[in-house]
Parts: C-alpha cells; sequence; structure tokens
C-alpha cells in the first residue's frame, strides 16, 4: 500500500473520532426548554435551600410509575446501578396506595446519577419511567398532592391511562 504521494511526503488517512452515543434522557429532553426547578415549598424554606440539598443529594424521584409497581420492582431495578439505601413508593394521601412515583435513595451519589443517564427512559411495568435527582427524602413527600390525594398531574389527565388506574376503578 503506497503511503506517499507525489512528492514523497507520507499521507496518512484523517482519523475521525466519534462522539459517545446518547443516552436515553438526552434524546428524551434534546428539544426541552431550559429545565425549571421544582420548587418542594412544603419542605425547603427557598429555592437555594433546595438546590443546596440537591447537591449533595443521592435520592432520586421515579416518576411515571404504574400503580401496580412496587417497592421491590424498584430496589430490583436500581441496584443494577448500585447499592440501593432507601425505596419509598409515591401512596395516594388519602387511600395509602401506589399512586404513581417514589423515591429512591443510594449509598453513594455516583451511582444515582448514572442512574439517572442509565435508566430514564426505560421501561420497569410497563411503563416508561422518568428518573431526576431529588433533594432527599422526607417524612410526609411519600404522598400525593392532587386534590383526590394522588398526583397533580392525574388530576390534570383527560384521558385515562389503563395502567395508571387504581384497582377497582372503571373507565
Amino acid at each position: 500500500m503506497d503511503t506517499s504521494n507525489a512528492d514523497d511526503t507520507p499521507t496518512t488517512r484523517p482519523r475521525y473520532v466519534l462522539p459517545p452515543p446518547p443516552t436515553a434522557s438526552g434524546l428524551l429532553f434534546a428539544n426541552a426548554p431550559e429545565p425549571k426547578l421544582y420548587w418542594d415549598r412544603s419542605h425547603y424554606d427557598s429555592p437555594d435551600a433546595q438546590i443546596a440539598a440537591l447537591k449533595r443529594s443521592s435520592t432520586l424521584y421515579v416518576g411515571n410509575l404504574a400503580f401496580s409497581t412496587r417497592s421491590r420492582h424498584l430496589r430490583a431495578a436500581f441496584k443494577t446501578v448500585g447499592p440501593v439505601e432507601a425505596v419509598h413508593v409515591g401512596l395516594d394521601r388519602f387511600r395509602k396506595i401506589p399512586c404513581g412515583f417514589a423515591f429512591v435513595k443510594y449509598r453513594r451519589r455516583a451511582d444515582a446519577l448514572r442512574s439517572i443517564s442509565l435508566l430514564t427512559g426505560t421501561k420497569l411495568d410497563g411503563k416508561v419511567i422518568r428518573v431526576e435527582l431529588d433533594a432527599g427524602f422526607k417524612p410526609g413527600r411519600q404522598y400525593g398532592r392532587g386534590t383526590s390525594g394522588g398526583q397533580v398531574r392525574d388530576d390534570r389527565r383527560r384521558t385515562v391511562d389503563p395502567s395508571r388506574r387504581r384497582s377497582g376503578e372503571g373507565v
């Protein structure tokens, strides 16, 4: 193979370096506007206090769960990334049954951050889940804040997602 050109200077092929493949969360939010901070007014005095807690947190908020998802399902999925310290499944404030969200606390912050990129957009119990860093679980945060006792987003729905319906509810 000739590696020289007409004036006897060696030629090399240009080497292309490909960027790393995109993560599921990167693709999911690729066209999203600047993310807004949800300020949990009932547990943090100010947005700055919540941001400070986020900077040291190893807790995740997991959203869009099926109502049938239990803590053992979450623990099994999230321990694939690292040791899980605690799982708190969100409950309907009135009925005390799961309502589609949870908090997962890792022993190490690095595992929590990796989970965001590895598990956001994956399916758990048939639902595509959302995984976000959370400022930390505090008692009382496991209850839904909607007027019906569940999540606010379920109060606003115009259609019923069968996998988010509570057992015994009609269509």
